[in-house]
């Protein structure tokens, strides 16, 4: 049976007319289905990812062939050299770059580097023989950090107009990328994939050869950077982080609740600068993925995030200066495990179903939370396991790619409509304000006390955060 990834997002319109123009249309897919899995044509079946996760399926040979973006194959090939990924042919669709850019001149005495591409990042860094840098790799919104946050960022853009757009100073295009069909070396040698390959392939026109791995266009690195040292600046304000996506509207209520006024975030805007009208206040922006990481660092002084988040950052690094201060019971959900096709209704009862059938298999952990994942299979005791770091698109993993999901729910739709069950509901997670241990001192640390205590206003009390 031929497995194939395909991507959401914004590639999913151009990969499904290619695969319309193939014979091999999808029509659910194409129609932007919350389905993750479908039967092809010739008895084969298509799962859709999240687009980093694509190289990663391909490479583990779960996949044999997949469409991605280049740029994270190549971070999968700065990671790890010798994966079993092939680029086969540029799709002609997708096209960006990524960005080196900067929202100044200035810069510390060690570089600071910014970027979904962490890897990739790394590799720049090192061929420019820098000094002294750090990669702070993070789940997106990059291009808010600097210049507070960072110096540096690498961001992907579709040319210097879009890196401009976002308040940045393009310095270098370090990679051109596409869509690209890929596949497992080891796929390609012992299966027959001609004839999908040939379909597939039917309509693409081959880009002109370029130099580079297989066609593909290569990593390209400034000299160096036209960047130079910053004055130090003694920090004058307090630092607030807001969360974007799904945590959004809650911490909007939260602030509404409080009294305090964000001009430039709400439920329907995002400015990743918005103006507070809490003196002494600067606020930013950013994935609430990232705040235990970078509040840890000493960047934020306080951040509204998730509970689930601040685990996972704790798990990981158990000595870590960042504890919650408040929590502010909305964004209410559950983590759970969360399996499908097992009998059994425990976790415990689940591993000696699949130690029976394959004693010696690893079972594998597919979670967003990868600490968390990890830390939950060594308390359930699993025995022989691997985890499986993913980017969304999560309900499709089991039972084919994972026997396990960690994932978040709160009324459990999805998990019904996928046909999966909740073996254990092991974590509720709130929205919750973190600080680090380290309080600021001087002036600032009144204004901290005082924020605290407008955020601890806007909580929720706990018989409404249990519902009651």
């Amino acid at each position: 049976m031929i497995r194939v990834a395909l991507p959401t997002g914004d590639l999913r319109g151009d990969a499904a007319a290619l695969l319309d123009a193939a014979g091999a249309g999808i029509p659910d897919y194409a129609a932007g289905s919350r389905a993750l899995r479908f039967p092809l044509a010739d008895g084969g079946v298509a799962r859709v990812f999240r687009e980093k996760d694509i190289p990663v399926q391909v490479a583990l040979g779960n996949y044999d062939l997949g469409i991605c973006g280049l740029m994270w194959v190549e971070e999968l090939t700065q990671r790890f050299p010798r994966h079993d990924v092939v680029r086969l042919r540029d799709l002609g669709f997708g096209a960006t770059s990524l960005w080196l850019a900067a929202a100044a001149d200035t810069c510390d005495a060690s570089l600071r580097i910014v970027s979904e591409y962490g890897s990739i990042a790394v590799t720049v860094a090192r061929r420019m023989r820098l000094p002294r840098y750090r990669v702070f790799p993070v789940l997106g919104a990059a291009d808010a950090y600097p210049p507070e946050d960072a110096d540096v960022v690498l961001v992907a853009a579709g040319d210097a107009a879009e890196v401009e757009a976002h308040g940045l100073r393009p310095l270098w295009r370090v990679l051109d990328s596409s869509a690209w069909l890929i596949g497992n070396r080891r796929s390609l040698a012992a299966k027959d994939l001609s004839g999908v390959l040939a379909r597939l392939l039917a309509g693409v026109v081959p880009p002109a050869v370029r130099p580079g791995r297989d066609g593909a266009p290569s990593l390209s690195v400034p000299p160096a950077l036209p960047l130079r040292p910053a004055a130090v600046r003694p920090r004058s304000v307090l630092r607030l982080a807001l969360p974007d996506g799904h945590q959004q509207p809650d911490a909007v209520a939260v602030l509404d609740a409080a009294g305090i006024r964000v001009r430039g975030y709400d439920e329907g805007n995002i400015v990743r600068r918005p103006q507070i009208d809490v003196d002494g206040v600067e606020v930013k922006v950013i994935r609430p993925q990232d705040m235990a990481q970078q509040v840890a660092l000493g960047q934020f002084d306080l951040a509204i995030t998730g509970r689930d988040w601040l685990f996972d950052h704790l798990v990981r690094f158990p000595s870590s200066p960042v504890e919650q201060v408040v929590d502010l019971g909305r964004c209410r959900y559950g983590l759970a495990a969360i399996v499908r096709d097992v009998r059994a209704d425990t976790v415990a009862g689940a591993v000696r179903e699949w130690r029976a059938r394959a004693p010696l298999a690893s079972i594998r952990v597919a979670s967003e939370y990868a600490n968390i994942a990890d830390h939950f299979a060594r308390e359930r005791h699993l025995g022989r396991y691997s985890v499986i770091p993913i980017a969304g698109a999560s309900e499709g993993f089991v039972p084919d790619d994972a026997e396990i999901l960690i994932e978040g729910i709160d009324t459990g739709s999805s998990v019904r409509a996928n046909r999966l069950t909740v073996l254990e509901r092991f974590f509720e997670s709130t929205n919750c304000v973190i600080a680090n241990r380290e309080r600021p001192r001087g002036p600032l640390r009144a204004v901290f006390d005082a924020l605290a205590a407008r955020l601890q206003a806007g909580a929720l009390a706990p018989a409404a955060a249990r519902g009651a």
